[in-house]
Formats: structure tokens, C-alpha cells, sequence
């Protein structure tokens, strides 16, 4: 029984890192199932949802961009056999698999980027890539390509409209504040139901390295925020990096 287990655990082992396995299902632009049963989430990336939650169900809703995400995803990877990298953490709060997914000299991840058919999300610690993820993320964007093409801002005011979608937020910063495990930017007067961006604390050292302090550097300031608007103490787009926040003025 023991010799048993110590051979399952040994091949768990392997394949979190040497994996090469079969695609059997394209879940969305991010996402896959493979042969062994397991979801694989791509890191460092978000794909426009296939489908949205009304209440306690998810229904069919795709949201702009979704079905040419997962299309794309699929003629790369469905029915491939892919190689998986793993970074720091290797399984999700929902016991995903996280991992960077080549096909060939195919860096899937980067690739999606490219095209515009998601936008960084880069969480730390897993942050391998980041800088290439923030080049290509540029790149679409000043091609306007995929998401980009036609890609208006929407007031902060309106975030609530769109709480489920990638979107690119727009208003001024009016308050900041600090808590014990987040910093929010508060673009409204009410925090408790005004659009917010959220800076969780583990991702406070990389705005360090650039010698921003969120708390004081963005307050009154003109911004625009590219994420999935979320829906906490209202809308909000949960920010990792600081070449996510681009500042339109310098007041």
C-alpha cells in the first residue's frame, strides 16, 4: 500500500513538471480539460466568459469576444498534445491546474495575448512571463487588434452595466485607502457600491518596484483599467501590476 502510494504521488509529481498531454476539450479561451480528467487554466491571461451567473445558475451568455477566444484556443490545442510549465503555484482555489501551454514552438498563453483575445492578468507569485505578457498586451492594443479593435472606454459611472465582461474602465481616482490586505481606488463618492480598482497585498511589491504608492500616486488622477468587472461593494476590476492603470493626465 505504501510502495502504491509513493508511485501515485511520484506521478503526480512528474506531471506537474514535465507534462506532455492530450487536449480532449476546449472550455473557453482559457481553459481546457485534459485526457487525465483535469482543468487546466492558463496563467497570466483572461478570456472573455462563455457564460454568465444570474443568481446561483450559469447559463449560456457569451460575453464580447468569447466564442472567437475559445474558437482560436481550440485550432490551437483541441485533440493536440500540449507540454505544460508550471510556475510557483500549480493548483487554484477550485483545484484547477494552473500552467504557461506550449504546442511546438506555439507559446498558447503569449499567443492569445497577441491576438487580442484576452487581457493580462498576471497574479503573483506566478508571474514567470509578466514582462512578455505586458509587451504583447501593448502590442494588440496599439493594433487594436481582437478586443482591441473596438474598444471604447466606458465611464467608471457605467461599470455596473457590465459586471461579468472585459472592459476598459475610465474616471478619475477620488480616494484611496489601505487596508490590511487590499488597497482600493475609489472612483466614486460611495465606495460601497461606486466602481473600485483593488490592489491585493500581494501584489504591493511590484508597484514598489516602480516607486508607486498606489495610496498616493493615482489619488485625483485621470485613469483607464482593463479587466473583468466584478461584482463586490460594486463593480470592481481586480489590478495586478501597475502597467495595468494607465494615467491620462498628471494632475
Amino acid at each position: 500500500m505504501k510502495r502504491l502510494l509513493f508511485l501515485l504521488l511520484f506521478l503526480f509529481g512528474w506531471f506537474l513538471n514535465h507534462s506532455h498531454i492530450k487536449v480532449v476539450e476546449v472550455i473557453d479561451g482559457d481553459t481546457v480539460k485534459l485526457e487525465n480528467g483535469k482543468i487546466l487554466r492558463y496563467i497570466g491571461i483572461d478570456a472573455p466568459e462563455m457564460r454568465k451567473k444570474i443568481k446561483e445558475r450559469w447559463i449560456y451568455n457569451p460575453a464580447p469576444f468569447a466564442e472567437e477566444a475559445k474558437e482560436y484556443n481550440k485550432k490551437l490545442v483541441e485533440g493536440k498534445y500540449i507540454r505544460v510549465e508550471f510556475d510557483v503555484k500549480k493548483i487554484d482555489e477550485y483545484g484547477r491546474l494552473l500552467g504557461y501551454v506550449f504546442v511546438d514552438n506555439t507559446f498558447v498563453n503569449a499567443k492569445l495575448l497577441e491576438e487580442g483575445l484576452a487581457v493580462l492578468y498576471t497574479r503573483p507569485p506566478n508571474v514567470k512571463y509578466v514582462d512578455l505578457f505586458v509587451k504583447l498586451q501593448k502590442k494588440a492594443r496599439r493594433g487594436k487588434k481582437g478586443l482591441w479593435k473596438n474598444c471604447k472606454a466606458i465611464d467608471a459611472s457605467s461599470a455596473y452595466k457590465f459586471i461579468g465582461q472585459i472592459r476598459t474602465v475610465r474616471g478619475r481616482v477620488l480616494s484611496t485607502y489601505r487596508s490590511q490586505n487590499c488597497i482600493f481606488l475609489n472612483f466614486g463618492k460611495d465606495w460601497r457600491k461606486d466602481f473600485t480598482v483593488v490592489i491585493f497585498k500581494e501584489s504591493w511589491d511590484y508597484f514598489k518596484r516602480k516607486g508607486i504608492d498606489p495610496i498616493v500616486f493615482y489619488k485625483n488622477k485621470m485613469v483607464e483599467v482593463t479587466g473583468r468587472i466584478r461584482e463586490y461593494n460594486g463593480p470592481e476590476i481586480i489590478v495586478n501590476l501597475p502597467e495595468e492603470i494607465i494615467i491620462l493626465d498628471r494632475n
